[in-house]
């Protein structure tokens, strides 16, 4: 007490030092910050990890190739690729369709055989579960919302037919291929994280999410402008969760909903850019449209 007075009144100031001692959180250690737990002061908004995240998976999936359908080896999986071990020889640039769960089934393309393993890449457009007629409608639909100033441009001329014969990928490849990317975000337990749509119907989706989402869990996706559809996670697998929704989703909101157009370049993950070319096999070997190219593309199919 007489040093404390000491110090309150007089003159003297031996050394500055606190009149009360402040009391360490538990566990904290003399003069070490980092030793402290804060707590986080917001919800994570965005990914702020690698994009090209390298996940070990070793999980069995279906894979379809050609009239195919069989079982194979997830080796590794990301937002842009994914590597099998499958007993398949298909070619480079084919088409393979991975089944990973409900609602899951994402197109991809070869880039790469070796060593019995596979890497494939994903298609880049969000690709909308439904009839081709459906399809047409709900393109236009977003075209004509999102997209007025797009003017028709007139068609390439026709290319030499060759011999005449077409590849069970040519006939694949039929389908308008849009350059549409929808994403969005999900909001569950109290956080919300971007996402990027794979593939979407009027009953579930594929994402692209960061966010560890056990199975069961119930969510609610927002694409934004008050489209927003809740449901629960089928299932989950790296990067990749299947959703269900709770009720059927019209797939006509899909025009309140801007996409973003799917970029030029493409950055391949690691596992899959060894020993390849870093272009897009969506870009050249399957015949991405362009905007113009989609509205033509269309408008030929309604003339039809």
């Amino acid at each position: 007490m007489n040093s404390i007075r000491s110090q309150i009144f007089g003159g003297e100031q031996p050394e500055r030092r606190s009149l009360i001692g402040s009391k360490r959180p538990r566990g904290a250690k003399p003069d070490a910050l980092q030793s402290v737990a804060i707590a986080r002061a917001e919800s994570r908004l965005q990914d702020s990890r690698d994009a090209d995240r390298h996940r070990l998976i070793e999980e069995a999936v279906r894979v379809t190739h050609g009239s195919r359908s069989l079982d194979a080896q997830l080796v590794n999986l990301s937002g842009g690729g994914a590597m099998i071990s499958a007993e398949i020889t298909p070619k480079l640039w084919d088409r393979v369709d991975l089944h990973l769960g409900e609602n899951g089934t994402v197109e991809c393309a070869v880039r790469w055989i070796r060593d019995g393993r596979i890497g494939l890449e994903f298609a880049h457009e969000t690709h909308i579960e439904c009839s081709l007629t459906e399809r047409i409608a709900v393109l236009n639909s977003v075209l004509a919302r999102n997209f007025p100033d797009l003017v028709l441009e007139p068609p390439p001329a026709p290319q030499p037919a060759g011999d005449g014969s077409k590849s069970e990928s040519d006939h694949r490849r039929t389908d308008p291929r849009h350059p549409l990317i929808w994403s969005g975000l999900i909001h569950y337990n109290h956080a919300s994280t971007s996402v990027r749509l794979r593939n979407i119907s009027t009953t579930g989706a594929l994402i692209d999410c960061s966010m560890p989402l056990p199975v069961g869990a119930a969510l609610l996706l927002d694409l934004g402008n008050e489209v927003t559809i809740f449901g629960k996670v089928a299932w989950a697998m790296g990067d990749q969760a299947g959703l269900t929704f709770d009720l059927l989703f019209d797939l006509g909101r899909l025009a309140h909903a801007k996409p973003e157009v799917a970029p030029i370049r493409w950055q391949p993950p690691a596992y899959l850019s060894d020993g390849i070319e870093t272009g897009s096999a969506w870009d050249d070997k399957w015949g991405r449209l362009s905007l113009n190219e989609l509205q033509n593309s269309l408008e030929g199919y309604l003339k039809h």
